[in-house]
């Protein structure tokens, strides 16, 4: 027996999200599907992320153990050439048994975008979110910059989070524009449900003049969801990384 850690890329605009749903498409039941098939095992993959529907991944972390001969590094190969279009391994390895994921130190980046205009751009509708408002990225950066660092975020996690505590801490958080699209960048150690969707609707608010920067550490220290802005689509949310901080641990 051994364990494959897959890198995974998607576009999850047909997908309910990343775990199984009974017979609803997701990226999971699809490499279920794909390694099945090809290993002639009953293969279950395990996430590091579980986004939710219409979320988007450049590297989602999944491994599945099995006892077929194949090479770790063939399977991203062989996947992909069974895979639908729209789901791609970029890297595919041999760890150590005892490795997973979504129990190891890790470091996720996520960005989420918002394409600001007249009218929206068709070609990025399932990659943005789009308002016509006008909005001031600076404020944006500025109101982020609260949120940098180990604080009780129980104000921008969904209600129904089922986590054993709220603290949580990012690393690194910034705004950007470039031209007509606002990128907002969240690194952390780890997220709540809902927690990136939640902090960019909030920041939407504040880039449309509702609050003042400041008014986002007033919602971070009240630890009340009803403080804080709405919960923005999930289309504009792309993970963008996850960076394993003990790699070590990883090796065969």
């Amino acid at each position: 027996m051994k364990r494959i850690l897959l890198t995974v890329a998607y576009d999850g605009t047909a997908y309910h999200g990343w775990q199984l749903q009974g017979e609803q498409p997701t990226i999971e039941r699809e490499l279920n599907r794909a390694l099945s098939a090809m290993t002639g095992e009953e293969i279950i993959v395990s996430g590091a992320s579980r986004t939710d529907a219409g979320v988007h991944s450049l590297c989602n972390l999944a491994v599945f153990d099995t006892e077929a001969r194949m090479p770790g590094d063939k399977y991203s190969y062989a996947l992909n050439v069974r895979l639908p279009k729209d789901i791609r391994i970029r890297d595919s390895r041999e760890v150590s048994m005892d490795f997973h994921p979504r129990t190891a130190r890790t470091e996720k980046t996520y960005c989420y975008k918002i394409y600001v205009d007249k009218f929206p751009n068709p070609l990025e509708r399932m990659y943005s979110y789009y308002t016509y408002f006008s909005l001031d990225h600076e404020k944006m950066d500025e109101a982020i910059k609260y949120l940098i660092g180990e604080h009780d975020f129980k104000s921008f996690c969904s209600v129904h989070t089922q986590a054993k505590t709220t603290i949580r801490e990012i690393t690194d958080a910034k705004v950007v524009r470039e031209g007509n699209m606002i990128k907002i960048f969240v690194s952390g150690y780890g997220f709540l449900y809902n927690m990136v969707r939640i902090i960019a609707g909030t920041l939407l608010e504040v880039g449309r003049g509702k609050y003042p920067p400041e008014e986002v550490k007033r919602m971070l220290d009240a630890v009340d969801r009803e403080k804080s802005g709405p919960t923005a689509p999930p289309e504009g949310l792309t993970l963008m990384n996850i960076r394993i901080l003990d790699p070590e641990e990883a090796e065969v």
